[in-house]
């Protein structure tokens, strides 16, 4: 009952905050419906991962969530790089309150570990979105930096830590090292790439 209750809290925050980020450039239907697409799809992801690959169900959300991104760009035009960095910014207390969750309802140290690293890389996305059109090497100015970043430097830590422990909750063994590893360094190249945008 309590987790059913902090996952529709979780929910209610997602929207929120993807539709505070978004509101002054789409309409609401169109924010809500994206909104709903990127929820299905992260719920689909993670349903079909728990019954097929149940150690996989984090990769199988993420690829969820960016599908139902996808389809929302393909279906009303929108930017692709400001959507999606409105949905890391709004997927990330998701993500929060899920460790949160676990952390106190099965006494789990890791998971407050891993509560305490994304509510780090929650401040750290905060910082760089007031802040990353003032690097001079930044040159585009253009959206999408802080989503990127935030998400790279969280695949990041997820990559060093399964060299050392690779039993964590949402870890895939030894594999959890090159896949966060190569997604790390993907989002780090589409932040160069974009910097050098015109």
């Amino acid at each position: 009952m309590v987790s059913l209750l902090v996952n529709a809290f979780a929910v209610l925050v997602f929207l929120f905050l993807f539709w505070k980020r978004l509101k002054e450039d789409y309409a609401s239907q169109v924010i809500f419906t994206s909104a709903f697409y990127i929820l299905i799809g992260l719920f689909a992801g993670i349903g079909l991962s728990k019954q097929f690959f149940p150690a996989w169900y984090f990769w199988g959300s993420l690829l969820g969530a960016a599908f139902g991104l996808g389809l929302s760009v393909a279906r009303y035009k929108v930017r692709a790089y400001e959507v999606a960095e409105a949905g890391i910014f709004s997927l990330l207390p998701m993500l929060l309150l899920f460790f949160l969750n676990d952390s106190v309802k099965n006494s789990s140290l890791v998971s407050f570990i891993a509560f305490l690293v994304v509510l780090l890389v929650i401040f750290i996305f905060t910082f760089l979105d007031s802040r990353y059109r003032e690097f001079t090497w930044y040159k585009s100015g253009k959206i999408g930096f802080s989503g990127l970043a935030a998400l790279g430097i969280l695949f990041l830590v997820r990559s060093g830590v399964a060299i050392f422990f690779t039993d964590v909750l949402s870890f895939v063994g030894k594999s959890e090292v090159f896949v966060s590893g190569a997604l790390a360094f993907i989002c780090f190249m589409m932040i160069f790439n974009l910097g050098r945008q015109e």
